[in-house]
C-alpha cells in the first residue's frame, strides 16, 4: 500500500461529501440571546436549543464569573482524580432534588451521559429496547453497549409489547427501554406513562432521555425512581434548558454509584469546568422560582401562537416546530429565504434526517420578542412549499 493510499482516501470522501450536495461548515453567529451578526447582516435565530433564554440571564453569567474568579477554567483532572469542586456537588444534589431521585451524576456533555448509561447499564447480556427516531447519542450509547438492540417504530407501544415478549430463550435476558422524552427533530413526545407500564409489566427498566422536555412530558418519580411500577433512569443536560454545558444523569443512589465506577465517559474525562457547573445551578434555582415558571409560561405561549398561525399541530408540546420542505434543495432555499429577511433558521438534511424530510427545524425561546415571531410567522407562512409536505399546516 503506498504512502498516498491515505491522503487519498481522505480526499475522495470529501468529495463523495460534497458530490452529494451534504457538505457542512460552521458558520460564526456573533451573539448575545438569539440576536446576532452572521456574515454581516443582523439575524435573529430561530435555531437555538436555549429554550428559556438563561444562556444570557444576568444571574446565570455571573455565577459564572464568580466560579471562574474562585476555582479558574478548567478543572484540571477527572472527577475520580482532582477534579472534583464543591460545586459539581451542589448541582447535582439540586438535580437530584429537581428530578425526584436520591442522587444524580454529571458528565462534561449530554452525549456523554447517554454513552455512559448505555455502556454500563447495558451489555452482551442485555436487550435493548430504541425507538427509531432518537438522538444519535442513544444510538451510538446502544452500539458501543454491545447489547442486543432492538428499534421499535416511532412511539409505537404494540410493537414495543410485541419485541420485549418476543426472543424465545433471549426473552429471559435483561431488557431496557430507552427513548427520548422529546423528539430532537420532530419536536413530539414520548407517551412516558403507557410506556413505563410495558416496561412495569415485562419488568424492563426504563431509561429516559429528558433533554428537550422544557415544556413536558411531566415524570413524577418517586425517590428510588419508579414510575407507575418501572425503575427509571433519567438523563438530562445543562445546555438547552438550562442554558449551558453539560450532561447528568438522575437515579437511583446505586445506579449513580455503579456509573460513577464504571461509566468511561465519567472516569476518564476531565470534568465539567467549575464555571459551567456554577452556570447550571444558577440556572436550576431561576427555573424553579417564579421568573422561571414565567419564562416557561411565555415559551409555550409562542408555541401556541405557532399552532394559531397553522404552523404547529393543536396542543403542540415543545418548542420544535419542523416545517418539512421535503427535497434538500427545497429546504435550503428556504432557509436562504428566512435569511434573506433576518431569520435564520438553517437547513436540516439528511443523514440528521430521512431522505426526502428535509425540513427547517424552527426552535422558540421566551427569549425571543414579540415582534421576531410575528416576522417568522409572516414569513413562513409565505413560503412556497407543496402543501402536500406542509405536514404542520392546518
Amino acid at each position: 500500500m503506498s504512502a498516498e493510499y491515505w491522503p487519498d482516501r481522505i480526499r475522495d470522501q470529501l468529495a463523495q461529501v460534497a458530490d452529494e450536495g451534504r457538505w457542512r461548515a460552521p458558520r460564526e453567529f456573533d451573539a448575545f440571546g438569539p440576536r446576532g451578526m452572521l456574515e454581516g447582516a443582523d439575524v435573529v435565530s430561530f435555531a437555538s436549543n436555549d429554550y428559556l433564554g438563561l444562556s444570557v440571564h444576568p444571574a446565570v453569567r455571573a455565577a459564572a464569573h464568580e466560579a471562574l474568579e474562585r476555582w479558574g477554567a478548567g478543572a484540571g483532572a477527572s472527577r475520580l482524580v482532582t477534579g472534583s469542586r464543591p460545586v459539581h456537588a451542589d448541582l447535582e444534589e439540586a438535580l437530584a432534588q429537581w428530578k425526584g431521585a436520591e442522587a444524580a451524576v454529571c458528565f462534561p456533555t449530554g452525549f456523554a451521559a447517554n454513552l455512559g448509561v448505555l455502556s454500563v447499564l447495558g451489555g452482551p447480556s442485555v436487550r435493548v429496547f430504541s425507538d427509531e427516531l432518537n438522538h444519535a447519542s442513544i444510538i451510538d450509547g446502544c452500539r458501543l453497549s454491545r447489547s442486543h438492540v432492538f428499534v421499535y417504530r416511532h412511539r409505537d407501544l404494540d410493537h414495543l409489547d410485541q419485541l420485549l415478549a418476543s426472543g424465545g430463550a433471549g426473552a429471559r435476558m435483561p431488557s431496557l427501554v430507552v427513548t427520548d422524552s422529546v423528539f430532537s427533530m420532530d419536536g413530539d413526545a414520548a407517551p412516558i406513562d403507557d410506556l413505563a407500564a410495558i416496561c412495569a409489566r415485562h419488568g424492563a427498566l426504563l431509561v429516559l432521555d429528558e433533554a428537550h422536555a422544557v415544556l413536558g412530558p411531566r415524570v413524577e418519580a418517586s425517590g428510588v425512581c419508579q414510575v407507575s411500577g418501572a425503575t427509571l433512569v433519567r438523563v438530562g443536560t445543562l445546555s438547552k434548558t438550562l442554558g449551558g454545558l453539560g450532561g447528568f444523569v438522575a437515579a437511583s443512589r446505586d445506579v449513580v454509584d455503579l456509573l460513577i465506577n464504571r461509566a468511561r465517559p465519567y472516569i476518564f474525562s476531565t470534568a465539567l469546568t467549575p464555571a459551567d457547573g456554577a452556570a447550571a445551578l444558577a440556572a436550576l434555582r431561576v427555573l424553579r422560582s417564579a421568573e422561571g415558571e414565567a419564562l416557561v409560561s411565555r415559551l409555550a405561549s409562542l408555541v401556541h401562537r405557532l399552532s394559531d398561525a397553522g404552523l404547529a399541530p393543536p396542543g403542540h408540546p415543545s418548542p420544535i416546530i419542523p416545517v418539512i420542505c421535503g427535497s434538500e434543495q427545497a429546504a435550503i432555499e428556504a432557509s436562504m429565504t428566512l435569511l434573506a429577511g433576518g431569520l435564520w433558521v438553517p437547513a436540516i438534511r439528511p443523514p440528521t434526517v430521512p431522505v426526502g424530510t428535509s425540513r427547517l427545524r424552527v426552535t422558540l425561546s421566551a427569549a425571543h420578542r414579540d415582534e421576531d415571531v410575528a416576522l417568522l410567522v409572516r414569513s413562513l407562512q409565505a413560503l412556497p412549499l407543496p402543501a402536500t409536505l406542509t405536514a404542520n399546516r392546518r
